[in-house]
């Protein structure tokens, strides 16, 4: 139900960043073909049926977009931090929240637990068909009490023989329903050391381990999320991840990778919600002129778009530097605290701009102001993010 836009609205659409190399815009100008061929035409049924199809996430192992910075010994392209950059903004740009959320999960925000901490063994046994798109991901660290406070966790291991058992649960999992292999934290210390998390991996099918309960979202309708329980679930002790108490540093650590992703993301909805909201207002008609002739209209679209362009320009530079071996904590949390807020405040506009068409479910502008809400909030809440940057002022 979204208008044809004009063909002059590429004039959004920036020249690459200096920084970006020539796979950096192959990947792009591929990606942005899949989506329009493989994904816009089905994904409002996949808003419906509340997931992913398995065979468009195989298609993409096989296009090589599963293991973009992964190692090329498991099938990976050991691409760079900007490459997964240009990943997220394309799928951010699909106007399908749910789907991107899918991919991304898998992508940069539980297997690379794997991939960094894992044994040559678990790696050599999982990494192949994850990068494939066979074995698919979910990372299990959430509790109803416990998002960004990880110190909050009460999901507990304890070592028994050749074994680990896992007790607790884990809320707002995505890809909870359908992953295949969880990335799952849990604490193993004593009472009162807070910190002392693992991570295990635990296959589907493991038994103790059951989807409790299916969860219904405001937004990202494709996207599955779930809550897990674990009940004496017992896995060997060869599926510990990393070191034994080390896992609040591993959790850290990727949340950096997982932030950059979800501000990337984001920057790619709000841009594309400005192009649609541009072919809107100029061509709809109200008192005898175009919505774009109403100069507060032009103004505010300029202004945002200006934003979008800002914050590119940052999220290129930051990701530049993480490429470099750069720590960047301070900029990543700014990052995902100005993304999540201006994806939101576009989108808002872009609804007002559509009038009574932007209110209406099942149009473009409509879904997307939904899938946004969350940018704030996953991934570390804009008011966590704001924390950490004071930190460090």
């Amino acid at each position: 139900m979204t208008p044809k836009l004009h063909a002059n609205e590429s004039v959004l659409m920036p020249e690459e960043h200096p920084l970006m190399r020539e796979e950096h815009h192959q990947l792009r100008q591929s990606l942005r073909r899949f989506v329009a061929e493989r994904v816009q035409p089905f994904a409002h049924a996949w808003e419906t049926e509340g997931c992913v199809p398995r065979e468009v996430l195989l298609e993409m192992g096989k296009l090589g977009w599963l293991g973009i910075r992964y190692a090329s010994d498991y099938g990976g392209s050991e691409l760079d931090p900007l490459a997964t950059v240009v990943l997220a903004e394309e799928l951010g740009r699909s106007t399908y929240g749910g789907f991107a959320i899918t991919v991304l999960v898998h992508t940069d925000m539980a297997s690379p637990h794997l991939h960094h901490a894992g044994t040559t063994a678990q790696k050599r046994a999982h990494m192949p068909a994850i990068v494939r798109g066979e074995r698919i991901t979910a990372v299990a660290m959430t509790e109803a009490n416990a998002g960004s406070d990880l110190a909050g966790m009460r999901t507990t291991a304890r070592r028994d023989g050749d074994t680990w058992v896992i007790d607790g649960a884990k809320m707002y999992i995505t890809n909870g329903v359908h992953a295949d292999l969880y990335m799952v934290a849990a604490k193993t210390g004593a009472p009162g050391r807070n910190h002392d998390i693992s991570m295990f991996m635990v296959e589907k099918g493991t038994p103790g381990l059951r989807v409790s309960r299916v969860l219904a979202k405001h937004g990202w309708l494709s996207s599955d999320t779930a809550e897990l329980h674990f009940e004496r679930c017992r896995i060997p002790a060869e599926n510990l991840l990393g070191e034994e108490h080390r896992g609040f540093y591993a959790l850290a650590h990727n949340l950096q990778n997982e932030r950059l992703v979800l501000a990337a993301q984001a920057m790619g909805e709000a841009a594309r919600a400005i192009e649609l909201t541009l072919g809107w207002v100029r061509d709809r008609q109200a008192f005898g002129a175009t919505l774009w002739d109403r100069q507060t209209i032009r103004q505010r679209l300029a202004l945002r778009h200006a934003q979008v362009e800002a914050l590119r320009a940052f999220v290129v530079q930051t990701a530049w530097g993480l490429g470099q071996g750069q720590r960047r904590v301070k900029e990543v949390s700014m990052l995902k605290a100005l993304a999540g807020e201006l994806v939101n405040e576009v989108l808002y506009d872009c609804v007002q701009f559509h009038g009574a068409m932007g209110y209406m479910r099942d149009t473009t502008i409509e879904r997307m102001a939904r899938d946004a809400r969350v940018q704030a909030i996953g991934g570390g809440a804009t008011e966590v993010m704001l924390e950490e940057v004071a930190r460090r002022m």
